[in-house]
């Protein structure tokens, strides 16, 4: 991944920026600095020789990269630093007319590599305003500058720089609602992480937004909701549960069983069970398995995973047969010790089997 950005990248961007007039001379430094180094960093270091090689003035900077893009050659990874270094000029002349201008700048480049990164900073100094901008592309006929409106302004956006104003208040809903039924599947899927984001510090607001969608849907609302719910259904979120359909239904649920009480570390638990609808209605049964695991403390931390979703008939069972791999990963630290499983249908927990991890 770091490898996105290497010297041969830096210096064709100094070769595409040169043709339309620029001289890289801290750009041609920066390229044989950005190896051993991280992507993030990688970015940092060219996007500051761009600021110490472009022109002061935020508009001569602007007309250059217009000029430079015109070139098609002028794409993917080495458009973040230049979006990073577009907003900064912008930026440092705390006026609306550069902000508004970025703003479009940034909307043109991210028909050839995502601006989402580099709006980050937009969001912070002028939120309501950059937001206000995000909403009209909406509309827009590229679907990357659509997606950009979603991703861009999501809570809690992957490797992207915080902004604590968008995780304290909703403001984004009118974007998502714009987006949901779009064209592209891309856009689609920005638009449910969006709310999937926004359920963690809105759960109640996520859940009425899809309620929303789900009024007005089209082919793809049913699957666009459910992956803007996802988090909130492990969780158990009651109105998620209804808005998905999850709601009233009584099970019999049989175990989960572990079929051996001691797992070596790299094995993998193996479990059964068995969830019955014991109602007289059909149901829908979103099935999950709760692992809790041991930490360093001596306490167990849960952790819900996906079996499947389950059309059931009264009185029709299904039988679950699943393992998971006791491996340490690196976002996981396994530690030895008393482990638990549980069922989860429909957010409530079923059952519990212990095994120890050895």
């Amino acid at each position: 991944m770091d490898e996105l950005i290497d010297e041969a990248v830096v210096g064709e961007l100094s070769r595409l920026l040169g043709n339309a007039g620029f001289r890289p001379d801290a750009l041609v430094v920066a390229a044989g600095s950005v190896d051993g180094r991280k992507l993030r960093q990688r970015v940092d270091v060219v996007r500051d020789a761009l600021l110490v090689d472009l022109p002061d003035s935020y508009a001569r900077t602007a007309r250059l990269v217009r000029d430079a893009f015109a070139d098609e050659e002028l794409r993917g990874w080495m458009l973040w630093p230049v979006s990073e270094a577009v907003v900064d000029r912008a930026l440092a002349t705390d006026r609306v007319r550069e902000f508004d201008d970025a703003m479009a700048v940034l909307a043109l480049l991210t028909t050839r590599f995502t601006g989402e990164f580099a709006i980050r900073a937009m969001l912070a100094a002028r939120l309501e305003r950059a937001i206000g901008i995000a909403e009209t592309w909406t509309s827009h006929p590229d679907e990357h500058v659509r997606r950009l409106a979603s991703e861009g302004t999501r809570s809690h956006l992957p490797w992207a720089k915080g902004v604590p104003a968008l995780v304290g208040r909703p403001y984004t809903r009118a974007i998502v609602d714009q987006l949901y039924r779009d064209e592209s599947e891309y856009v689609r899927r920005s638009a449910a992480n969006h709310v999937n984001d926004l359920s963690r510090d809105h759960p109640d607001v996520a859940a009425e937004i899809a309620a929303g969608w789900l009024s007005a849907p089209d082919d793809n609302t049913q699957r666009v909701s459910r992956h803007a719910l996802r988090t909130l259904v492990k969780k158990g979120h009651p109105r998620a549960l209804e808005v998905m359909g999850f709601t009233g239904a009584e099970f019999v649920v049989d175990g989960p069983t572990v079929d051996e009480s001691v797992v070596a570390l790299g094995d993998s638990v193996r479990f059964t069970g068995r969830v019955t609808n014991g109602g007289t209605e059909p149901v829908r049964a979103a099935i999950d398995f709760v692992l809790h695991f041991q930490k360093s403390n001596g306490e167990t931390r849960p952790k819900v995973f996906k079996i499947g979703v389950s059309a059931l008939q009264p009185g029709e069972s299904i039988d679950i047969a699943k393992s998971f791999a006791m491996q340490p990963r690196t976002t996981r630290v396994l530690h030895l010790g008393e482990h638990a499983l549980e069922l989860q249908v429909n957010g409530v927990a079923y059952g519990r089997a212990v095994f120890d991890l050895v």
